[in-house]
Parts: C-alpha cells; sequence; structure tokens
C-alpha cells in the first residue's frame, strides 16, 4: 500500500509543484483576508481547475469559514482537502456490468494514449486472472495495429485486426465474435483516434457501437474515454463531445506523471460526472492504477 501511495506521490510531482504547491504556501500562518481569497482563487484557476468549479470551491470554503469562525488561512488546508474529495465521485464498484465477454470500447483524440492504456489494461485484467483479448479497430493507422500486435506477443494476449483502411466496425464485430467462441472474460477494442471536431468520425465511432451491440446484445458493456492530463482544459471539451456522441462510462487519465495539469480532474468530475476509472502514473503497465482520490488529493496537496 505504501509503494502504492507513493506512487502517487512521485506520478503527480509536476501539478504539485507547479501548481498546487502555491496553495500550500499561501495557505500559511496568516490572517485570512480578501487578498488571501483572491490568490487562492487564482491559483485555483492556473491549476486547470477551470472558472466554474473554481468558485464552487471558495464558496464552499467561505461557507466553512463563516459557520467555524475560522481566522488563519492555515486552518483551511484540512477543509479544502475535503472540499476537493467531494468534488470526485468513487470509482463504482462494478466497472464491467454484464453480459460476457465484457466489452470495452476504448475511444479518445489521437495521441491520448488509447492502444497504450489497451494493452496496459489487458495486463490488468491478466493479473487479476481474466482471460483477455484485443481488437485492433484502428485501421487508418498501421502502426497503431503493428503496436497492438506487439503488446499482444508480449502478453500472450490475442488480437483481431483488419485490412488497413477497412472496416472498423466489421474488427469490432470480428473480435466479439472470436471472444464469444473462445469463451474469452474481456474484449478490449481500441478504435481509431479522432478529432472531437470531426462529424464523419464521431459518427463512424456511433456505428462501432451499434455494430457491437448486434455482435452481441448490450455490448459494448463500457466505453472509456482515454484523456491525456497534459491538454488541461481542452481535455473537458473533448470528454464533452464524446459524451455526446456515444454513452461514455468511464475515463481514463493518461500522462499524469507529466502534467502540471492535474487540476483538470476536478473540473472533469464537475462538468461531466463521470466516474475516473484509472490513471497513468508512468510508463510501465504496472503505472497504470485504479484511481484513488484519497491518494490523488494526498499526492497534490502535501
Amino acid at each position: 500500500m505504501a509503494d502504492i501511495f507513493s506512487k502517487w506521490v512521485q506520478g503527480l510531482d509536476k501539478t504539485r509543484k507547479v501548481t498546487f504547491g502555491r496553495i500550500s504556501n499561501l495557505l500559511g500562518t496568516s490572517e485570512l483576508n480578501t487578498e488571501i481569497w483572491d490568490e487562492l482563487e487564482a491559483t485555483l484557476f492556473q491549476a486547470d481547475l477551470g472558472v466554474d468549479t473554481t468558485i464552487i470551491i471558495i464558496n464552499c470554503l467561505k461557507e466553512i469559514v463563516d459557520r467555524e469562525g475560522i481566522t488563519k488561512s492555515v486552518e483551511l488546508n484540512k477543509h479544502l482537502k475535503q472540499v476537493l474529495s467531494d468534488l470526485i465521485q468513487e470509482t463504482p464498484e462494478e466497472i464491467l456490468p454484464p453480459p460476457t465477454p465484457h466489452v470495452i470500447l476504448m475511444v479518445g483524440v489521437n495521441g491520448s494514449g488509447k492502444t497504450t492504456t489497451t494493452a496496459k489494461l489487458a495486463k490488468r485484467f491478466q493479473k487479476d486472472g481474466k482471460t483477455v483479448m484485443m481488437g485492433a479497430a484502428d485501421t487508418y493507422r498501421a502502426a497503431a495495429t503493428e503496436q497492438l500486435q506487439v503488446w499482444g506477443k508480449r502478453l500472450n494476449v490475442p488480437v483481431i485486426s483488419g485490412q488497413p483502411g477497412g472496416d472498423s466496425a466489421a474488427v469490432a464485430y470480428d473480435s466479439i465474435q472470436s471472444a464469444i467462441s473462445q469463451k474469452s472474460d474481456i474484449v478490449i477494442i481500441d478504435t481509431a483516434g479522432r478529432l472531437h471536431t470531426r462529424y464523419n468520425l464521431m459518427e463512424e465511432l456511433k456505428k462501432i457501437h451499434r455494430v457491437a451491440g448486434k455482435a452481441l446484445p448490450g455490448a459494448p458493456c463500457a466505453t472509456w474515454l482515454i484523456l491525456d492530463a497534459t491538454t488541461g482544459q481542452n481535455a473537458l471539451q473533448q470528454a464533452k463531445a464524446f459524451k455526446e456522441a456515444v454513452k461514455v462510462d468511464g475515463i481514463i487519465l493518461t500522462k499524469l506523471d507529466s502534467s502540471a495539469r492535474g487540476g483538470i480532474t476536478f473540473a472533469i468530475q464537475k462538468e461531466l460526472g463521470i466516474p475516473i476509472l484509472y490513471a497513468g502514473l508512468g510508463e510501465t503497465p504496472e503505472d497504470l492504477l485504479p484511481f484513488d482520490k484519497e491518494a490523488f488529493i494526498e499526492g497534490i496537496l502535501r
């Protein structure tokens, strides 16, 4: 447990030092005054929480100060942690509901880390004793299929692929049928990265979603959106667009260890209400961790 917590602390080093570290310095031993509130508000906004989320946090803290008669800024620390914790919903106990095989659709923009995350998830599920297959439904980018096949050989996980430039929905269909015939527990389908502003690509994603349901009624059981934490507020706009196109059940935040914009986590939760399931805190499969909101908050506010 201590080792996992240290991964969170180490992985959130940039976010803590560049943005949230200022809050710890700000909330020293001085008296609470207008200047402190203004600086706190500005710091939260600069930490990529967004205007609306920042205002909610400031208003909650002011209510606590009035209710408890707090006069020293240092006393706000524990309350800030609690307010931030309240903004993040708990991860659902069941992230993979029926039917089986569990079909997970991985979606997101180019460069978000979908293909690598697909492989990392496969390894996590393997360690849990599950049998896994992967579907290479990114038919536009030959490198994506090759990358997934390399991972498949390394993990001894079957990879279903199609022709370059072929029908990605057909690959999704074949992947699910193969998982059914081989009695696999889970099939993870890696879709092509797509700009959230491109109508035709989002329509294609809807088609993949529909075809999955034809291959197995009720599929996909989960559609997980991969967001690059280094993109900050742009990640929020991406999430909104994907949520409108298909039913997004969960979010995986990648590259948190490379980002100083970890505050986007709170904005995503406030604006979308979609649970964050996993976080990428490094390059190896072991660095993809189930999201732990308490470890996350402790990691950015130490």
